[in-house]
C-alpha cells in the first residue's frame, strides 16, 4: 500500500475523466476497480465527483463540459505555482489552454497543449494534494506521454517542470522514462507504425492491477473494449482498454511490485 500526504512541485499526483454520464462510469470503475463515488460537491463545482478505493481518494469523474468534448482521462502534475508554470508553457513553446483558476479551496489549476500537442493539466494543491493511495491494485501506477517526435518534449517539459529525459530501446522502440532530481516520475513511448495515423499525442494513465488479463477480461464483461491485448512487456503485462464510453486508459500488473 501507497498512501500520500503530498508530492513533490513537477510529480504527477492526480487524474480524472471527463464523462458524458458519470453515473454510467462509476458503476463501470466501481466494478472494475471495486471504486465507490462520493456525491457531487456544491453547485459551483459542477457536479465533479471523487472516486475513492478504502476511504482514500484516487480519482475524479466529472461531466464533459463542452459541446464535442470527447470522453478522456486527464493527467495533472502538482506544482507549487501554477500561474508561473503557465508563464513557462508559453515560453517553452506550448499554448494554454485553461488559464490557472482556482478551484474552490481544493487548489489552483491550469490546463495545456505542450510542444507536440498532447494535453496536461497542472495542480497548486491546497485542501486537496491529489491521489491519497497510489501503486497499489486499483490505484494510479504510471503517466506516460505517447507522441511521434520524442525530442521536442524533452526540451519542453526540461523547461517547465526540469524534468531529466532518459530513453534506452525496449520492445523494439525506444522508452524515455522522466525523472525529477534522479527519481522516475513518468515515461514516454515513441509512437511508430503499429499505431494508427488518427491517434494524437496524448498522455495515458495506467492504473495498477493484480491480474492484467482477469481485469482486461473484467472491463469487457462491463461493456468496454480492450483496444490492445493483455501483452507481456518489460515491466510486467499490460492492457490497453477503453470504458463503455470510449475513454482510453491502460492497466499494468509490474512484474514486481515497487518498494
Amino acid at each position: 500500500m501507497s498512501e500520500q500526504t503530498s508530492y513533490a512541485p513537477g510529480t504527477p499526483s492526480w487524474v480524472d475523466l471527463g464523462s458524458p454520464d458519470p453515473d454510467a462510469s462509476a458503476r463501470f470503475y466501481g466494478g472494475l476497480f471495486g471504486w465507490e463515488t462520493t456525491e457531487a460537491g456544491p453547485p459551483e463545482a459542477g457536479g465533479y465527483r471523487m472516486f475513492t478505493l478504502r476511504g482514500k481518494l484516487v480519482a475524479g469523474v466529472g461531466p464533459l463540459q463542452a459541446e464535442g468534448q470527447p470522453p478522456a482521462w486527464s493527467t495533472y502534475v502538482s506544482v507549487d505555482d501554477a500561474d508561473a508554470v503557465a508563464a513557462r508553457v508559453g515560453e517553452a513553446g506550448g499554448t494554454v489552454v485553461m488559464a490557472p483558476m482556482d478551484v474552490l479551496t481544493a487548489g489552483r489549476m491550469a490546463f495545456f497543449s505542450d510542444s507536440v500537442g498532447a494535453m496536461l493539466g497542472v495542480w497548486q494543491p491546497r485542501d486537496h494534494i491529489g491521489a491519497q493511495l497510489v501503486n497499489e491494485p486499483g490505484t494510479l501506477g504510471w503517466n506516460e506521454l505517447a507522441c511521434r517526435d520524442i525530442e521536442a518534449p524533452k526540451a519542453f517539459y526540461g523547461a517547465v517542470f526540469g524534468w531529466e529525459a532518459e530513453t534506452n530501446p525496449m520492445d523494439g522502440t525506444t522508452y524515455t522514462e522522466w525523472k525529477l532530481g534522479g527519481h522516475p516520475v513518468g515515461g514516454m513511448i515513441q509512437m511508430d507504425e503499429h499505431w494508427p495515423a488518427e491517434v494524437p499525442p496524448h498522455w495515458m494513465v495506467y492504473f495498477a492491477v493484480a491480474d492484467c488479463d482477469a481485469s482486461a477480461a473484467k472491463a469487457a464483461e462491463l461493456g468496454g473494449t480492450v483496444s490492445v491485448p493483455p501483452t507481456t512487456i518489460a515491466p510486467g503485462r499490460f492492457a490497453v482498454l477503453g470504458d463503455p464510453h470510449g475513454a482510453f486508459f491502460s492497466i499494468l500488473t509490474l512484474t514486481e511490485t515497487p518498494a
